[in-house]
């Protein structure tokens, strides 16, 4: 049997040898790339849970501000003013409402269900119908310090701070104030930090 064997010319060796370099470095950047992608979304998840918490609105408390199936992102803070909306954890739920007044404001709510903080009716252009609602407390009330008195927009059906059961949140106790509503897409909406 005598097969030929044919020696690859100096330009064929070249070209293998190129195109062998070429696949090696496509290689490491695409390992690299893939490494880069991977690092980066680990972070934004990260980042996302520690200080953007994002959740979706399941209950009806808010409305019409803030509608069941709305998501929204949250910024991890302490530190409110009347007017925020913030997140807490409630009986194993996200719940989100409204902060009226902060610890150490005394609260009350007249039978119309008009809100007075420290002896001023409060201005409240998200709330739609006032309605004295589930409430149990005796008026005035003191908010404990370091405590959020908060209620729902939908005063008429909302359970929140009215109720000594629901009570005040403390304030470490929140997951964040509300910044950004991203979705629906149509109803984009920034809130501030």
């Amino acid at each position: 049997m005598n097969e030929e064997f044919q020696v690859p010319s100096a330009e064929e060796i070249q070209s293998e040898m190129r195109r062998v370099k070429y696949h090696s470095q496509f290689r490491q950047v695409l390992k690299s790339t893939f490494g880069t992608v991977l690092v980066i979304a680990a972070l934004a998840v990260l980042i996302a849970s520690i200080f953007l918490p994002v959740l979706q609105v399941t209950g009806t408390s808010m409305q019409p501000n803030f509608a069941p199936g709305n998501i929204l992102v949250a910024w991890k803070t302490t530190e409110y003013k009347p007017g925020d909306v913030t997140c807490f954890y409630y009986n194993n739920k996200i719940i989100i409402k409204r902060v009226i007044a902060l610890g150490g404001d005394m609260v009350s709510i007249d039978d119309d269900g008009r809100v007075i903080v420290n002896n001023r009716m409060l201005e409240e252009p998200y709330v739609l119908q006032y309605a004295y609602g589930l409430c149990d407390l005796e008026f005035p009330y003191e908010v404990p310090l370091d405590h959020l008195f908060v209620l729902g927009d939908m005063r008429e059906t909302s359970v929140d701070s009215r109720s000594e059961e629901f009570g005040c949140i403390p304030t470490e106790e929140t997951l964040g104030k509300i910044v950004l509503r991203v979705w629906p897409a149509n109803e984009l909406s920034y809130y501030g930090f």
